[in-house]
């Protein structure tokens, strides 16, 4: 798929490749890669990344490598592969080589070996307490350790041995000989190698050794020929060493890193270890639960690829803080979908009408032809029987109320949406105190009309009791109460919103029997829903709430009514 209609708006990334493509630099030719670590979902944040990387060498004709890095199989999994892969095609983009870091394993083994006999890397087999003491702080030089001495013989043995396994977990690591007082901490002694004795899902028992991401990225991005390495701005310290193990190396490729800034989303974590942790604790449904900020969660939630992409590019490239108001996200959405989706009525909370006056039996309803969007006569038209017994909305009826509530009151009339004009003339209550039931009347001569020399105080929507399908309706609102609890120190959990899912028991229009899970609908006077691919069925609908008509929750936030 090409997106050359969705490019970014001009910045400072976009700026280097065009100047290195008219320089001739790397031949005038783009390769980029997206270098995801399998233990996770992808979240919006990588959304970002996604389109820039791929949406950069598409631009200037270049291709992307879709590279898993691989080098912790602790927490990774073939699971979260398969979830990145769907996630990036749904996105809209296509890899040019699908690679993994452990492809390169036996490649990155003889290079550390190679800076071993250069005397640039040692075994130091110092505790895990020990190396934070020498690697000192952001105020304090480190130190020395005492294995740094180690002849390159005798770090070549132990290295070949770590490698046959003779060691336990922790016993001893592979470290690259830079500088212990090096005002950048990353450039301390970092290590590129450590024991783990455990299955990897790509490579099996084949190794009991694996390499650190730092070392390991530089290395595979140059042996894939890639000309511009994007990353965050949390690689910009990194960049010094990426730097540094290509040119010790001599390598005939030397990528260049740019670092942007990361996307911090209002009333959500981009901390993949927050969201693990939230999916591990069951504080929500899965994954793709529809109030995370998982891609998987937004498709299920019922954004579209476009309108993310979209969010994307509205965004921009630069290294200041990337502070987004999640109102941005759903104007996205909104803005597609007010022009795409059609319009039915769904009741979420819903309120029994009985029109004493209509006809009884099948001789009593009314079939209506609605028009399926009011701005759009190209989508067509729906039939719906208008029957003598409905359901409105609880929230659309009072018995008493001043002039500026425009719903139904008792005693006073009000237009259901595309049908008569009804007025309500009694409640029935239970035993609680609690309407359970309007008896009303309608007047014939309304439909399609106002009727003649009498104020009707609004419009308000129903549904077909006798016909209408009972669905579960889920409202979501942020799973969050603060703006960006990814910089709050307060426990996360002391910030989840109790209020981020709410379900009703509601009706929807009969033809949305049929609906599938890609398609969105505008609930009129509701919002915008999508059924649940997840949970929903002929048999028992399920709806979510892909966003509202309009932004509320940031206003009751700020009001304090959240």
């Amino acid at each position: 798929m090409s997106n050359t209609e969705e490019q970014y708006p001009s910045n400072f990334i976009r700026n280097i490749i065009e100047k290195d493509v008219a320089d001739g630099k790397n031949a005038g030719q783009v390769m980029t890669r997206f270098p995801p670590e399998p233990n996770g979902y992808l979240h919006i944040g990588h959304a970002k990344a996604i389109c820039l990387s791929f949406g950069m060498a598409e631009e200037f004709t270049g291709a992307t490598n879709l590279r898993f890095d691989d080098t912790n199989p602790l927490k990774e999994s073939v699971e979260y592969i398969n979830a990145i892969k769907r996630d990036i095609e749904w996105l809209g983009f296509n890899w040019k080589e699908e690679r993994f870091a452990s492809d390169y394993f036996e490649q990155l083994y003889q290079f550390a070996e190679q800076l071993i006999k250069k005397g640039k890397a040692y075994v130091d087999s110092l505790s895990a307490d020990e190396l934070r003491e020498y690697r000192g702080t952001l105020t304090r030089p480190g130190k020395d350790s005492p294995f740094r001495a180690r002849t390159v013989d005798e770090n070549l043995d132990l290295f070949r041995r770590m490698r046959a396994g003779e060691f336990a977990d922790g016993e001893h690591i592979l470290r690259l000989k830079i500088d212990m007082s090096s005002p950048n901490i990353n450039m301390r002694d970092p290590a590129i190698y450590r024991i783990r004795h455990i299955e990897h899902h790509q490579t099996g028992n084949e190794w009991c050794i694996y390499p650190m991401y730092d070392y390991t990225h530089c290395v595979s991005d140059s042996l894939e020929g890639i000309t511009h390495s994007l990353c965050d701005l949390s690689f910009e310290d990194h960049r010094p060493l990426y730097d540094w193990v290509l040119d010790e190396l001599a390598m005939n490729c030397h990528p260049q890193q740019i670092e942007f800034s990361r996307l911090n989303l209002q009333f959500t974590v981009m901390s993949k270890r927050k969201i693990r942790q939230l999916v591990e604790e069951n504080m929500v449904d899965s994954w793709d639960d529809p109030r995370l900020p998982t891609l998987s969660g937004l498709r299920r939630r019922g954004y579209t690829s476009a309108s993310i992409r979209d969010f994307c590019r509205r965004i921009g490239v630069t290294k200041s803080d990337n502070n987004v108001e999640l109102a941005l996200l759903q104007s996205c959405i909104r803005e597609e979908l007010d022009t795409s989706a059609p319009r039915v009525m769904g009741v979420l909370n819903p309120l029994k009408v009985v029109i004493e006056n209509f006809p009884e039996g099948d001789s009593g309803s009314v079939s209506l032809e609605l028009p399926n969007h009011p701005k759009d006569e190209t989508m067509g038209t729906r039939s719906m029987n208008f029957t003598r017994e409905l359901y409105i909305d609880r929230e659309d009826f009072r018995e008493e109320a001043n002039r500026k509530y425009k719903r139904l009151v008792l005693g006073n009339e009000v237009r259901l949406r595309y049908g008569f004009v009804i007025k309500a003339e009694q409640v029935i209550k239970d035993d609680a105190g609690d309407i359970v039931e309007i008896r009303a009347s309608y007047d014939p001569d309304t439909l399609g009309k106002n009727p003649e020399g009498r104020k009707v105080r609004g419009v308000i929507h129903w549904v077909s009791a006798t016909e209408g399908l009972p669905a579960e309706i889920r409202v979501y609102e942020p799973l969050f109460t603060v703006d960006f609890p990814d910089a709050d120190e307060r426990d996360y959990h002391e910030l989840l919103n109790d209020e981020s899912l709410k379900v009703h028991q509601g009706f929807v229009e009969p033809g949305l029997k049929r609906a599938s899970s890609d398609e969105r609908f505008q609930f009129e006077r509701e919002g915008y829903f999508c059924v649940d691919s997840k949970h929903s069925t002929p048999d028992a609908l399920v709806f979510n709430r892909v966003v509202g008509l309009r932004d509320t929750w940031a206003k009751m936030v700020q009001s304090g009514d959240a």
